[in-house]
């Protein structure tokens, strides 16, 4: 790390979007080099690449569990950061499914994040049905069936229309 100085660092932070060390080090899976950039600049964890991806996305995207569930203990607002078409790493799984119980765990430390639409007003229950994911929609009905005093989300997501005025049951049928 002695190569990695906070100048080098500075470089990163005023560019929109930009492929930073920790974007590069999650796409490549290289989880130790991850976690010391995430340690030293815990902003990059926010920061889109040039594709529209946080290292929190490229991690769910590239299958490397490991790695997003180590950003979640270390940050666990990384599940919600929106990048490209307003999407979360909630709403990549549906290609992931919930390999290693990860979908398990997002939604355990992040429940709120089912909530979270795309630019086109879709939950990952929607995209889950669109993509025909049974694996990924139950994993999301047993979430959303869960009862908790302050937090009720089944009616909220299992109402909400896309841009189309699709309900996900809509898209079932």
């Amino acid at each position: 790390m002695g190569m990695l100085s906070g100048n080098a660092f500075r470089l990163f932070e005023d560019v929109e979007f930009v492929d930073t060390p920790l974007n590069i080090a999650a796409e490549q899976g290289c989880i130790r080099f991850a976690m010391e950039i995430m340690n030293l600049k815990p902003s990059f964890a926010r920061k889109l690449n040039q594709d529209g991806f946080s290292p929190m996305h490229l991690a769910v995207k590239k299958g490397h569990i490991e790695m997003a569930l180590r950003f979640m203990e270390m940050d666990r607002d990384v599940v919600r950061v929106k990048g490209k078409s307003g999407k979360t790493p909630l709403h990549l799984i549906r290609k992931l499914g919930n390999h290693h119980g990860l979908l398990d765990r997002l939604l355990e430390v992040c429940p709120e994040s089912v909530l979270d639409v795309t630019t086109k007003n879709r939950t990952a229950l929607h995209i889950a049905t669109k993509n025909k994911r049974l694996d990924v929609l139950q994993v999301l009905i047993r979430c959303l069936q869960k009862k908790d005093k302050d937090k009720d989300y089944y009616r909220q997501v299992v109402n909400r229309k896309d841009e189309e005025g699709n309900t996900a049951l809509h898209i079932c049928c």
